[in-house]
């Protein structure tokens, strides 16, 4: 998962625990094999692979479900939120402290959109030859969300899965006390931004502060605007709550991508959520004591 995880886990026994949290971890590692791109055995290589060459493959009925999932998510960020955006990564080297050239992202845009490949389940045609997909704003989410109901078929009804700031209450401490969870701020490495008290549900966050440089004096985040090739410009941060890690998490990411409207688009969900904007501004259902001066919705 590319970052530190953990689960905690009250039980009667220690080997209730041990054979809870060993399911859970089997399993997230499963879908890391499956779908990372680092590993050239991963069934994602192999449909990248088919991608390069303009192929067609047919993928399972869990590969089919995310990318349902990965197309209801194109259609409802308007195009923003787009699985093959990921070749633009080839572009930006965070660690160089240099911009790309123009030629190399416009190139690279010729190969991005969900609308140039077919997808007809279970079969996915890449018509434009070396596209490529990345389910990496969708499979540690959905990850987070099947290791906590693992936990719950087995009988743990206290706990928490957190893969990589991705987190999934599966009840409350067993003595009913909430879970306490910080959100970061994006602008200040010990810095909290929020403490949230959380008995159950999801929490996910995205922002500019874990790949990213700065030039100039303006930060550039790794989170890619599809249609420009482009870091997004206005918004530091965006965390959001829900009842699947999956949803919160992908919310996240399209308020992020929504730039200046990233903050109506993330009202009209109906989800508690807190944004930061590069202006410092703050706002969302989350905030109850914001900093002077701060924007507040």
């Amino acid at each position: 998962m590319g970052s530190p995880c953990a689960i905690q886990l009250y039980a009667n026994t220690r080997n209730k625990a041990k054979q809870a949290a060993n399911r859970a971890i089997a399993d997230v590692q499963r879908l890391e094999a499956i779908y990372s791109r680092y590993r050239n055995t991963s069934f994602l290589s192999e449909i990248n692979r088919v991608a390069a060459l303009g192929g067609s493959i047919t993928v399972d009925t869990e590969t089919a479900g995310l990318l349902d999932y990965a197309a209801t998510c194109y259609r409802e960020s308007d195009g923003l939120f787009d699985i093959t955006s990921g070749i633009l990564r080839r572009a930006w080297d965070f660690k160089s402290g240099n911009f790309p050239s123009e030629a190399l992202i416009n190139g690279l845009l010729e190969k991005v959109g969900w609308d140039k490949l077919h997808w007809q389940s279970p079969v996915l045609k890449f018509p434009v030859a070396g596209m490529e997909i990345d389910f990496g704003g969708v499979v540690k989410e959905y990850a987070v969300d099947r290791a906590a109901a693992l936990c719950w078929e087995i009988g743990i009804q206290h706990g928490m899965v957190n893969l990589g700031g991705d987190i999934k209450i599966i009840g409350p401490h067993a003595n009913g006390n909430p879970w306490r969870v910080g959100i970061r701020h994006p602008r200040s490495n010990d810095g909290i931004l929020q403490a949230l008290e959380m008995h159950t549900g999801a929490l996910a966050s995205s922002g500019d502060y874990e790949r990213c440089i700065t030039l100039n004096g303006v930060r550039y985040g790794h989170v890619l605007n599809p249609k420009t090739g482009w870091p997004v410009k206005r918004m530091a941060s965006v965390s959001v709550m829900g009842n699947f890690c999956l949803i919160a998490g992908s919310a996240s990411t399209i308020g992020m991508l929504k730039e200046d409207q990233g903050p109506d688009w993330l009202k009209t969900l109906g989800l508690p959520h807190i944004w930061v904007n590069v202006d410092g501004g703050i706002g969302g259902a989350l905030v109850e004591n914001p900093r002077p001066g701060s924007d507040v919705s």
